[in-house]
């Protein structure tokens, strides 16, 4: 199978949720079918895997509203976003656009990094549903990541076409926490500073946990640092403005727990990824949480300070840490991109069945392979920059 995979919203420095989800997805296909990437900048190349890459403009460019007239061109037998808002105009070849969650309906804070006019839209789109529903039901198949996503989507009537889930799951990783090993009382956050994270309950948590520090990885303005610091003993946070995989990893073996508070999330991967490494989670009683950690996470009510300085000291028992480990290590056992490429494979089958149907059309002729095609001056499609 022929599949062209939009990875235009790769970072180009670190992997967020999105990006490395892509990644994952593209990694793991690429070992069964034939897989060629969209990027809009050369080095988004680095955070991907080895597979050939064909140069678009950004997805953020007015030349987005006809991009589909460009990858027509490549006659892909369908064509895989990880984002909804891809340019559909005039395509011949089926088409899976994927939603991630919901949470900007109800925290209608944009992500900063997007331009001001995007940010401006943004606000727009999400006061009401209708322009959600117009952009899901140009696909021919919708994913999204969690059950709890697909629930709501459905509770809301988001899309007339076929959802189907298509999961994260943890990077693997050689190494193993000796779960005999000295920890340190630390506690990580890893994830952003948007509203919704409800980052102030876990640093007012540290105001009733002395002798412990709380370590938050990911980047941050410094207005938004001296909100935080304001509210807790600043020996208390380590700020770490940004960490490497190898040195998410090490602190993951190092802690006493991952905590995320979270008010609403689509997926939640660092939960997985901390289970994985045998680190507990502490997390917030919400249901996306539920479905993903299961009884491996220690739930606790998200507006309590109190109630997580309880849960991370209920972490100071020996046993009761190793039982938490245990857990979340055969909970996130149960996650691998894998089995997600499986899912996203039948995703790809579907897909191009309802092209078929919806357009009553025959079956897609054979093809020649990416590498035999070439364009009218001899160059190969598959890993030439446009």
């Amino acid at each position: 199978m022929r599949v062209l995979f939009d990875a235009r919203f790769t970072r180009t420095d670190h992997h967020d949720g999105i990006s490395r989800y892509g990644a994952g997805l593209v990694e793991a296909l690429s070992r069964t079918d034939d897989v060629v990437v969209l990027i809009s900048d050369p080095r988004q190349v680095a955070l991907l895997p080895d597979v050939p890459h064909v140069l678009f403009p950004s997805p953020l460019s007015p030349a987005e509203l006809f991009v589909a007239l460009r990858i027509n061109r490549l006659r892909p037998d369908v064509v895989v976003s990880p984002l909804q808002t891809m340019g559909s105009w005039g395509r011949r070849y089926p088409l899976i656009l994927t939603l991630h969650d919901l949470i900007y309906y109800q925290n209608r804070t944009p992500p900063t990094f997007l331009p001001l006019p995007i940010r401006l839209l943004w606000r727009l789109y999400h006061l009401a549903y209708w322009p959600q529903r117009l952009l899901l039901n140009r696909a021919d198949v919708v994913l999204t990541i969690s059950s709890t996503t697909a629930a709501l989507m459905r509770a809301h009537r988001l899309t007339r076409r076929p959802v189907m889930l298509v999961g994260n799951a943890p990077q693997p990783s050689a190494r193993h926490r000796d779960p005999d090993a000295p920890r340190s009382p630390s506690l990580l956050y890893m994830g952003s500073f948007m509203p919704y994270k409800n980052v102030e309950t876990l640093v007012r948590a540290m105001r009733l946990l002395p002798g412990h520090t709380l370590h938050l990885l990911s980047r941050i303005t410094p207005a938004r640092r001296a909100e935080l610091e304001a509210l807790a003993p600043t020996d208390r946070l380590v700020f770490h403005g940004g960490v490497s995989d190898a040195e998410y990893e090490d602190l993951l073996f190092a802690s006493t727990a991952l905590v995320t508070l979270s008010r609403a999330e689509g997926y939640g991967l660092p939960v997985v990824e901390a289970m994985a490494a045998g680190t507990p989670v502490i997390a917030s009683d919400i249901p996306i949480f539920r479905e993903v950690g299961g009884a491996a996470a220690l739930l606790v009510d998200p507006d309590s300070p109190h109630a997580v300085a309880a849960a991370v000291r209920s972490l100071g028992d020996a046993a009761t840490w190793d039982s938490a480990s245990r857990a979340g290590l055969e909970r996130a056992a149960a996650y691998s991109w894998e089995a997600s490429a499986e899912q996203l494979r039948g995703a790809c089958r579907r897909a191009i069945a309802e092209f078929g149907r919806r357009r009553d059309r025959r079956p897609f002729p054979v093809r020649r392979p990416w590498s035999d095609r070439r364009d009218e001056r001899g160059h190969d499609e598959r890993g030439r920059d446009e």
